[in-house]
């Protein structure tokens, strides 16, 4: 057995061994820890023509037969030994939290929370299509056809295959694609480059549940396979900034996963209570190492925007990185350190335009961005900003990240913009009720409850079941 793992490209759930291969290295040592197998966009073009058959594989099982292979799926996925590419190695759980960590930066005590999210999203699929589909009988899915709640109804597929193209920020993301499999509908994925481990372990833990393999594409590839991955299949999730999604946001064949803008608000019936809401504020920006779309990246408040600015800073300030295997850890290394020079460098920039101040640079040791261990880290950064409109008032980061600006009540649902998640501390119905109107807020809490938490049977960012089935009308003669 070769000593290097080698993760090969999956056509149809057949390895394909390639040529060109990339390496994987350690963020911190820079080590070579795998080797993966790159398809270029004429094998995509090529394999994509074959797609219908990936589809009736899975239409042999039932939704509830596929409910149950997800479920199955989940334990291995969070307990099991499962194949590690095409050279004889096997990866342990631990083997999993020990390689992802190794790679993407992420510390150990995170990469188990998100094995947890992704374990907890399979087991529940049942609740997950519950919510998705308002209680459709799985029957319907089936036979194309039945009742819910008396009516008629008749739902087709709008795709032969769900397209995805990953990023390397957070496996949980990974989450989002997993009801597509009891939907009948095969996967091809594009995974991260510095994260291929999640995608092509749940690939691996569905195949051993008893999925069929060819329901599952594995593509690692490079700008222009994405491209036709985006173009081929007949719906498709997109991840990236807001330059990378763009082009993509208002075809409805793309469900794009951007920038979150997510966002706290407290009103003014809450502000004098600001002190009991720090952790909640600490928790919405830091957990996951601030790198997920529903962290919040501003605080929005109607007065004490400086002393909650210092509030928070005092908090985060002191959050400095730790060995990646300490409990306590909860900053993620970057495993691309030029990512981390470009977050720096924009975040000073911004501060170059008067009215915002880094109020965390009193605070923390040593400067935004540090060295440990060989690995490159930023520690958090807590901007209280003069106004909205300034240029760090409305950024959002791959690091703890957030400004802390005072808009009046009044005001706020005219300036903070399209935002993910919500949380809106307030009581006050005339607030609430506008809230409520807005259609800028694809997720709302109202209470203290952090951004960070997220109902699967609530999506806060699309619904799976009405991307990939369309309703139509029908009658059937008696």
């Amino acid at each position: 057995m070769d000593s290097l793992p080698h993760l090969p490209a999956l056509r149809r759930g057949k390895p394909y061994e390639s040529l060109e291969k990339t390496d994987v290295l350690d963020h911190s040592t820079g080590k070579v820890v795998a080797q993966v197998s790159q398809v270029n966009a004429g094998i995509l073009k090529k394999d994509l023509q074959r797609i219908g058959e990936a589809r009736a594989a899975l239409r042999k099982f039932t939704v509830a037969e596929l409910v149950e292979i997800s479920s199955k799926a989940g334990e291995f996925f969070l307990n099991g030994t499962l194949p590690l590419g095409d050279r004889g190695h096997t990866q342990s759980a631990d083997d999993y939290v020990r390689t992802l960590s190794g790679t993407s930066g992420l510390p150990h005590v995170m990469v188990r929370r998100n094995m947890a999210k992704i374990h907890y999203a399979l087991t529940h699929v049942q609740t997950v299509l519950n919510g998705l589909t308002r209680g459709l009988p799985f029957d319907v899915i089936d036979r194309g056809y039945g009742e819910q709640s008396g009516a008629a109804v008749s739902y087709y597929p709008t795709t032969q295959a769900l397209g995805l193209v990953m990023p390397s920020n957070s496996p949980a993301v990974n989450s989002l694609w997993l009801p597509a499999v009891a939907l009948k509908t095969p996967v091809v994925i594009k995974p991260g480059r510095e994260e291929p481990w999640t995608p092509y372990r749940l690939i691996q833990a569905f195949i051993a549940a008893g999925a069929p393999a060819e329901a599952f594409g594995f593509y690692p590839t490079d700008h222009e396979g994405a491209g036709e991955v985006m173009r081929i299949c007949g719906r498709a999730l997109i991840f990236g900034d807001a330059n990378t999604v763009a082009q993509y946001r208002d075809n409805p064949k793309f469900s794009v996963h951007g920038p979150g803008f997510s966002k706290i608000l407290i009103g003014e019936d809450a502000i004098d209570q600001w002190p009991q809401y720090i952790d909640l504020m600490v928790a919405s920006i830091s957990d996951n190492g601030g790198r997920s779309c529903v962290n919040a990246s501003a605080v929005v408040v109607p007065r004490f925007g400086r002393e909650i600015a210092e509030a928070l800073a005092q908090k985060l300030g002191a959050m400095a990185p730790l060995r990646s295997d300490d409990e306590g850890a909860k900053l993620s290394g970057f495993a691309n350190p030029k990512m981390a020079d470009y977050i720096d460098g924009a975040i000073e920039e911004g501060l170059k335009t008067p009215g915002a101040e880094d109020v965390t640079a009193r605070h923390r040791s040593g400067g935004r961005k540090v060295i440990f261990e060989g690995g490159t880290f930023l520690q958090p950064t807590i901007v209280h900003c003069d106004s909205f409109s300034h240029p760090l008032a409305n950024r959002e980061f791959l690091c703890p990240y957030a400004s802390v600006v005072e808009v009046p009540e009044a005001e706020m649902l005219s300036v903070i913009g399209p935002s993910l998640v919500v949380t809106a501390v307030t009581k006050d119905p005339a607030f609430t009720s506008q809230l409520l109107d807005s259609p800028l807020i694809e997720r709302l809490n109202l209470g203290p409850i952090s951004t960070m938490k997220i109902s699967w049977d609530q999506p806060h960012e699309g619904n799976m079941f009405e991307f990939l089935y369309r309703r139509r009308s029908i009658e059937r003669a008696e």
